[in-house]
Order: structure tokens, then C-alpha cells, then sequence
């Protein structure tokens, strides 16, 4: 099962090398939600590379597994980032873009006309019950 979350780079952690020739890179995304969350999260041997060139406050989407285990008793969860895409920031984007078709206008709305409501009459009335 996989999961998703967008947001911007908080902290880019150093690499880790460990002597059995595994490696990862840990860090932390803060999500772009009403009550935003630091989420931190780990990227695994060659999953490493996807973090290079990306820096804090960089906007992310980040696809993810959860992984649990056990260990002396203990239980622990791993966020695992199988793939780090750039995001589009809010700066960087241009709002008349002509490939927008979500544009805004500024121009004022148009004269609203009013429409009289009547309710449906007896006979107009199809339901079986």
C-alpha cells in the first residue's frame, strides 16, 4: 500500500553510511494543510539520489510505504519514500498562463438575473411510494 503527501522541504538530513554498504537519507516535509504536520521521512539506498539538488523550502510530493517492526518489545514505523518528485511553487507559477484553463478574472460579473422558484405540483410527482 502506498501513500502520498505534499509539501515543503523543513530539513534535509546528512547521509548515513553504514558498514554493510547500506546507506539512506532522512528528511522532513511539512505538509500544506489547514493545521500543517512535520512529517519526517526516509529514503533508502538509491532512493538517495532523488533528494540531490532538492533544498529546504523546496515544494515536494513525496510517495510513500509505511513499514512497521518489532524490536525488544518495542514497535516502530518507518515512512519510506520510494519516490520524491519536484513540486510547482506558488512563486514560480504563472497565473495568465495560456495552458491554464483555471484562470481567474478580474473583470466584474456580468447583470445576475432572478429566477422565480415554484414547487413541483401533485401530478408532477413520479416516485412509486
Amino acid at each position: 500500500m502506498s501513500f502520498e503527501v505534499k509539501g515543503k522541504i523543513k530539513v534535509l538530513f546528512d547521509q548515513q553510511d553504514f558498514p554493510s554498504g547500506f546507506y539512506k537519507r532522512d528528511f522532513v516535509v511539512t505538509t500544506n494543510e489547514q493545521y500543517p504536520q512535520d512529517i519526517k521521512f526516509g529514503a533508502l539506498k538509491e532512493r538517495v539520489e532523488q533528494l540531490n539538488g532538492l533544498g529546504e523550502g523546496d515544494e515536494v510530493t513525496v510517495k510513500f510505504d509505511i513499514r512497521g517492526r518489532e524490536y525488544n518489545g518495542n514497535y516502530y514505523v518507518d515512512l519510506n519514500a520510494w519516490r520524491i518528485e519536484r513540486g510547482v511553487s506558488s512563486q514560480s507559477a504563472t497565473p495568465n498562463s495560456s495552458s491554464d484553463n483555471k484562470s481567474v478574472s478580474s473583470e466584474p460579473l456580468s447583470e445576475v438575473k432572478e429566477v422565480e422558484l415554484t414547487a413541483p405540483s401533485p401530478s408532477d410527482d413520479d416516485l412509486p411510494f
